[in-house]
């Protein structure tokens, strides 16, 4: 497949999603993966290497989570926010929301603020910490509106962390994939001990 392709499926992927792209935008991602890629020699980022894959498994996936939760303004919290999947992603196609990107790995730290310089983005910042001590910091606890994270941790343990951050009527979205059983009857008990309500989006 060409990379023009690549592209074109990408923006189609976003349609699907009923979501509009900029030329401008379209430029940032394509900048963040160059990034991503340029970044990962010297450290280790992702696993997934192919530019292809990267729209696809990282971007589109990540941007998935506007078939759930698509408001006009938004405040959110990106746990475990890696490389920057989702939090980066929702940002460029969300350049209105703000965005915190919580991350307990420096090195990834550094990345994600130098992404966040080399595209311009403003309304977002990279934080270095752990979800459960950060939740406990007042500018951080119930202010948030969504509150995500991709792969982190178990589902009840998630559940855990993001809860002191998410403000009451907010949201809190876990993308996840495979046979999960178990895992979604545990992190319904864990809602329940919460106090929050447990939704299951496929």
């Amino acid at each position: 497949m060409s990379q023009e392709d690549a592209l074109e499926l990408f923006v189609q992927g976003l349609r699907q999603l009923d979501t509009k792209i900029t030329d401008q935008q379209v430029d940032q991602f394509l900048r963040y993966r160059q990034e991503l890629l340029d970044w990962n020699a010297r450290f280790n980022l992702t696993a997934i290497t192919d530019p292809d894959e990267i729209l696809f498994k990282h971007f589109l996936d990540s941007l998935s989570l506007l078939a759930v939760y698509d408001k006009p303004q938004a405040r959110v919290l990106d746990i475990g926010a890696g490389a920057g999947f989702p939090g980066i992603p929702l940002k460029i196609l969300r350049p209105q929301w703000k965005i915190v990107l919580l991350e307990a790995t420096g090195k990834k730290v550094t990345f994600l603020q130098h992404v966040i310089e080399t595209l311009h983005l403003r309304g977002i910042k990279a934080v270095h910490g752990r979800a459960e001590e950060l939740g406990r910091q007042q500018q951080y606890r119930a202010s948030f509106d969504l509150v995500t994270a991709r792969a982190v941790a178990s589902l009840p343990t998630l559940l855990e962390y993001a809860a002191p951050f998410c403000r009451v009527g907010g949201r809190i979205v876990f993308p996840k994939k495979g046979d999960l059983a178990e895992e979604l009857a545990q992190g319904k008990h864990a809602a329940s001990q919460l106090g929050a309500m447990f939704k299951i989006d496929s």
